[in-house]
């Protein structure tokens, strides 16, 4: 399973991809092969404000309905509006097609309390 090396990564499995003030959030890979087969996503209101930590939406699939964290505390810029149609392209590209939002940064300093791709690869090994 690929881990890749450019993002940040949640203990609850989302990961995190760094754009200036702005950061792109989406599951991963993990995720949505223990999901099974995505065919729901309810995705935050752009405008919404999020403490880290805190529910920002649900992805539902055949086996089960799983929360979505928001990994930093902020503001919803933008969302996967195509996930609406097609939410198994999470599963078939969670990283690039299957992001769920862009959320503008409060504070920078929540970067640094997630995840390095190693780290984030050693918790799913046990």
């Amino acid at each position: 399973m690929q881990v890749p090396d450019d993002l940040k990564y949640t203990t609850e499995h989302e990961w995190v991809k760094p754009e200036g003030k702005t950061v792109v959030v989406g599951i991963t890979d993990f995720a949505q092969d223990s999901l099974g087969d995505i065919v729901y996503v309810q995705l935050p209101q752009v405008g919404s404000k999020f403490e880290s930590g805190a529910t920002l939406g649900e992805i539902e699939s055949t086996k089960s309905v799983s929360d979505i964290y928001c990994p930093v505390s902020g503001s919803v810029t933008e969302i996967n509006l195509s996930l609406n149609d097609s939410p198994e392209v999470i599963n078939s590209d969670p990283y690039v097609a299957g992001w769920l939002c862009k959320v503008e940064i409060d504070n920078e300093s929540d970067l640094e309390s997630l995840l390095t791709a190693e780290d984030y690869s050693k918790l799913t090994e046990s």
